[in-house]
């Protein structure tokens, strides 16, 4: 592309929006969830491996968390196990536990690495397993009796939740100029694996790093009002209330109170951003009109 005096002066304008950005995350820990579309799309995925690095290289400290559904799905398929979700939770047997960590830990988290690798990155992956940074325990879900009956409790197999986070191999890496890729699997007290949800172990690790922003990959605009419109700016405060009056529902709920976990806890801002637009997270980060919902505990 030739240079002309109003494509010139436009990128002068990005470039020059982007420097108080730089120097203000210079040190930042920035805890990204990697899913939807942009996980998918080949050219989606180049791009995001491009922005994790850029930002790796201007001084901040990137964390990449993932999922792997729709590849778990289609490798169960392809081994006739079958799959059942309760709750929107996989009901993970001993099998199926076998096949999320053939996926997760491996396909889909060492494509990622080598993604981010073949783009001038230094990734590593690892799983929650690793040096013991994930800690979890079983999940079981109560269904709602009927009149009269006792409720039952269901066993959802090899599902967990975090119970804590011991982030010294993170440290490890991001000191040492390394970018990790983590794949949601926890280790239980004897030494079990469990399968987590992506975005609650993004949110824990966030909080645990004291991160400057979580951000969570989707396939929606972010956060929106009754009338379809996305919600840039919002507080807990703000979020609850969308909640109780049902604005905020279904799919979207799981990645709301990970948002409300993570600030007010030690995370200074949640961004719910569209995986789904080219560079995304550079827009997010690097200009004043960012994309998405972002989420404070309070205004600043």
């Amino acid at each position: 592309m030739t240079l002309n005096s109003s494509n010139s002066a436009a990128i002068a304008q990005v470039l020059s929006e982007a420097l108080p950005y730089i120097r203000k995350f210079h040190g930042s820990t920035i805890v990204v969830k990697f899913g939807g579309n942009a996980m998918v799309d080949d050219e989606l995925k180049a791009m995001f491996a491009r922005d994790i690095v850029l930002m790796k290289l201007v001084g901040m400290n990137p964390v990449v968390v993932h999922g792997g559904g729709p590849q778990i799905g289609s490798l169960l398929e392809k081994l006739k196990i079958p799959t059942r979700f309760i709750d929107g939770m996989r009901v993970t047997d001993s099998d199926t536990m076998d096949v999320v960590q053939m996926v997760l830990g491996g396909l889909v988290n060492k494509e990622i690495v080598s993604l981010l690798n073949s783009n001038g990155g230094r990734a590593v992956g690892i799983t929650g397993k690793d040096g013991d940074l994930i800690r979890a325990k079983k999940i079981t879900i109560q269904e709602s009796a009927k009149e009269h009956e006792t409720s039952e409790i269901i066993d959802i197999g090899h599902v967990g939740e975090v119970v804590s986070v011991d982030g010294k191999v993170l440290d490890t890496l991001t000191n040492n100029g390394f970018i990790p890729v983590i794949a949601p699997i926890g280790v239980g007290p004897e030494g079990e694996s469990f399968n987590i949800n992506a975005d609650t172990v993004a949110g824990s690790l966030a909080e645990h790093l004291c991160a400057e922003k979580l951000i969570l990959l989707t396939n929606t605009p972010g956060v929106l009002d009754s009338s379809q419109k996305t919600l840039t700016g919002l507080t807990a405060d703000q979020v609850d209330d969308l909640i109780s009056q049902g604005t905020i529902h279904s799919g979207m709920l799981p990645k709301i109170k990970c948002a409300l976990k993570a600030v007010r806890g030690n995370v200074n801002s949640v961004q719910i951003i569209d995986g789904r637009i080219p560079h995304a997270l550079l827009l997010e980060i690097f200009t004043d009109q960012g994309v998405g919902t972002q989420i404070q505990n309070t205004y600043s």
